[in-house]
């Protein structure tokens, strides 16, 4: 492209989706490894932005060692009088777009999650420098969105300023979040639907509603109707919510009808408030995971910032394998923070009263929207680092679970699914004592399901 000559890779749909794996990548900046990182942008007064200044604070591509990881802040900040404070949300979440057109260069998650990894292949080639990623950025926004008149990009790597910059960017993040709630998804009659994360995962759409969240927790409600607005043929559109056929579940048809079209037929029915039955879809770019324990009828949480084994014996990459690409998996449910905060959480399922276990850090996070008499009830890593523990925490304390097990008999022994468990046509992984087994396309009814390691015996002495 003309546009993108003076840039030493090739820019362009065509690399939308690409994945660049450990050992065939150059440098990773921000990603799991690293805690802080973050990628915001800022609307300024026009005398406060020079155009197409780019700036790095901090070591380049060319001076950082090939296949370690780098903390990475990236500020965008855009002028124009067309421009208001609440389109920065909508802004930002292009940069993940924006970031995956270049050769190479492969951007996952958002806000303080953000994860680059750029290619040796592209390196050698002659990304050396994150100036022409910034160029790119530069050129795509005010090329895409005619209503910037003046943008710069600045880039940091020095880790004392993206830490200072990522505490700042946090409490904006919050900021903005506070200020979309209050509306209900009963009050609208038009929600949105995004499908920036189809090169990732193809059969997936998050839907958008006052009170869910998209997965990846960037963009409101409010953002939706502002990006569909500034850009009516962009990834950010809207749906018409259609006739409510399940207020619980959280049921509508013109989200079915959306569904069925994004995802070129694949998913056909979703359910907006619950994780079984026909949960919504999850891309990759979720900020944490339900999963349901069957041992205790209850749900786990685990955000993507937590570092140890869950509950289960899982990390959160593990049970990310098993609830990415767009799929509709029972008790496996990519979600936002933002939704732990929402009325609407999980609440076919029983809301907080389902919820039995989540990493400390993440139950502050959330603490005020967790419901006085429950919020005790829930365990923590502090409390609970096995299921045996976790059962004998939830029993102690009388958590809402344990009715289930009077109301059902006892709680499953480790690695035992209930008798009440049915799980739907899709991809169902079973986890218990770190074994996984997944069923693809079964529906299954079973009075008792019980799954043992195998210890080979040990040969006797002499024989």
């Amino acid at each position: 492209m003309e546009m993108f000559s003076d840039i030493p890779v090739e820019v362009g749909l065509v690399h939308e989706g690409e994945r660049i794996r450990r050992k065939e990548m150059q440098v990773e900046l921000g990603g799991p490894d690293i805690p802080d990182k973050f990628e915001l942008v800022r609307v300024r007064e026009m005398d406060r932005v020079e155009q197409g200044k780019i700036s790095i604070e901090g070591p380049d591509l060319s001076e950082m060692e090939q296949g370690k990881a780098y903390p990475l802040g990236i500020l965008v900040e855009v002028a124009g009088p067309a421009l208001e404070e609440d389109l920065e949300g909508v802004f930002e979440r292009r940069i993940h777009e924006y970031c995956n057109y270049i050769e190479g260069v492969m951007h996952l998650n958002q806000r303080y999650d953000i994860w680059i990894r750029i290619s040796r292949k592209s390196f050698q080639k002659g990304l050396t420098s994150l100036v022409p990623i910034g160029k790119v950025l530069i050129r795509l926004f005010q090329s895409e969105l005619s209503i910037i008149d003046r943008i710069q990009v600045t880039f940091l790597t020095d880790p004392a300023k993206v830490s200072g910059m990522a505490a700042e960017a946090r409490q904006i993040y919050d900021a903005r979040d506070a200020r979309a709630r209050g509306l209900s998804d009963e009050e609208v009659d038009t929600f949105y639907a995004c499908a920036l994360c189809q090169s990732f995962a193809p059969s997936h759409i998050c839907i958008i509603t006052p009170q869910r969240f998209p997965n990846c927790g960037a963009i409101s409600w409010f953002d939706g109707r502002a990006a569909a607005r500034i850009d009516p043929k962009g990834s950010i559109y809207p749906i018409a919510k259609g006739e409510c056929t399940d207020a619980v579940k959280g049921e509508y048809g013109g989200v079915n009808e959306a569904a069925k079209k994004g995802s070129m037929g694949s998913v056909h029915r979703v359910w907006l408030y619950t994780g079984f039955g026909y949960p919504h879809t999850s891309c990759g770019c979720f900020e944490a995971i339900a999963f349901y324990i069957p041992e205790v009828e209850g749900f786990g949480i685990v955000d993507r910032g937590y570092k140890d084994v869950t509950v289960n014996g899982l990390p959160f990459s593990t049970l990310a394998d098993s609830t990415a690409g767009g799929r509709q998996v029972d008790g496996f449910h990519g979600i936002s923070i933002e939704y732990m905060r929402s009325p609407k959480f999980l609440q076919a399922d029983g809301g907080y009263g389902r919820v039995v276990w989540m990493p400390a850090e993440l139950k502050e996070r959330v603490g005020a929207f967790i419901p006085e008499e429950i919020r005790g009830c829930i365990a923590t890593d502090g409390e609970a680092k096995t299921v045996p523990d976790l059962k004998a925490y939830l029993a102690k304390v009388q958590h809402p679970v344990t009715a289930r097990w009077m109301a059902g008999g006892s709680p499953a022994r480790p690695g035992e699914i209930p008798r009440s468990a049915v799980f739907p046509a899709g991809d169902l992984p079973v986890t218990a004592g770190g074994v996984r087994i997944i069923f693809k396309n079964a529906r299954i009814h079973a009075d008792r399901v019980i799954i043992q390691p195998v210890i080979p015996r040990k040969e006797e002495k002499g024989a």
